[in-house]
């Protein structure tokens, strides 16, 4: 049980550092829950987890090689930069007309799993992590049985839950404390952010074709 708990501890660490970097869901986590409320965080790592999930599976099964293809990465970042920046052009085209409605139960249907899904699909460099730093963790982990890659899995995910569910709690808990304009320019911030991540990701895409 002891190496468990390291394996647990130690997924977890490295999990958490990688959440707390700025990135399209943490974007879309700080736009959405003054309007979805403090569960807007998990249940978008719901759908990243379910991908994940999938994810670990499928290096399990000898997915790595495929991922680490040139051709392979320019296709996702090239689709990821689309994606990030349709979100963006409709989160800008909102902001005219948008306003902090407390009310959670008006809020839009978009479904938060899928969405949590897209965004992690739209990164590149989430592929990247898997076939490297992920799958050298995963085979360690394989060591100890299932047992293993479960304790890895399941720190993994717990500091994304964490990270995420922390920050929704604490924008949901102050959101009575921003005006409808502030709301709009943290909107206006996020959308920016995400022309950057899709630029960002573009750019990855050229430059592997061009390197």
């Amino acid at each position: 049980m002891t190496i468990l708990a390291t394996i647990f501890a130690s997924s977890f660490v490295l999990a958490l550092s990688g959440a707390m970097m700025p990135g399209p869901l943490l974007s879309i986590t700080i736009s959405e829950t003054p309007r979805r409320g403090i569960m807007t965080g998990p249940v978008l790592i719901v759908g990243h987890a379910l991908l994940e999930l999938a994810m670990v599976a499928a290096l399990l099964l000898g997915l790595a090689p495929f991922l680490n293809r040139d051709a392979v990465f320019v296709v996702i970042a090239c689709a990821g930069a689309a994606i990030l920046l349709w979100m963006s052009i409709g989160m800008f085209r909102s902001l005219p007309a948008l306003r902090l409605d407390l009310d959670v139960e008006g809020a839009p249907s978009t479904n938060l799993v899928i969405t949590g899904i897209l965004l992690s699909l739209a990164n590149p460099y989430w592929f990247v992590w898997w076939a490297t730093v992920g799958l050298g963790y995963i085979l360690y982990c394989r060591g100890f049985g299932l047992l293993g890659v479960s304790a890895f899995f399941a720190g993994h995910i717990t500091a994304d839950l964490a990270w995420y569910g922390a920050v929704s709690l604490a924008l949901g808990k102050g959101s009575h404390l921003l005006s409808d304009t502030a709301y709009r320019a943290i909107i206006g911030v996020c959308a920016g952010i995400l022309v950057v991540f899709a630029c960002v990701f573009a750019y990855a895409g050229l430059n592997r074709i061009i390197g």
